[in-house]
């Protein structure tokens, strides 16, 4: 069964501002997560606190992508940043 991704109005804010190395691998991630979101390359993990309900996947070193599962089949990606930036 097909994932639906969406991506929030702020996400696509802050995928244009990046590098443009970095919405290139965003491009390669997440066409290995319609293929499997549980792909070890992906580091597809639930985040913990006041994110406790949202997951994240790795796209480069530090950059990390935060989505929210909407339901079994769709997904919308909320944030993208380095680690730390998402942290604060």
């Amino acid at each position: 069964m097909a994932v639906i991704v969406d991506l929030h109005k702020n996400f696509k804010k802050q995928l244009a501002k990046m590098p443009k190395k970095y919405q290139e691998q965003f491009s390669k991630k997440l066409d290995i997560f319609f293929e499997n979101p549980s792909n070890p390359v992906l580091n597809n993990h639930q985040l913990n606190g006041e994110l406790k309900n949202l997951r994240s996947i790795n796209i480069s070193g530090d950059i990390r992508a935060i989505y929210e599962q909407i339901n079994k089949n769709t997904v919308l990606f909320l944030s993208i940043a380095s680690h730390s930036k998402l942290c604060d």
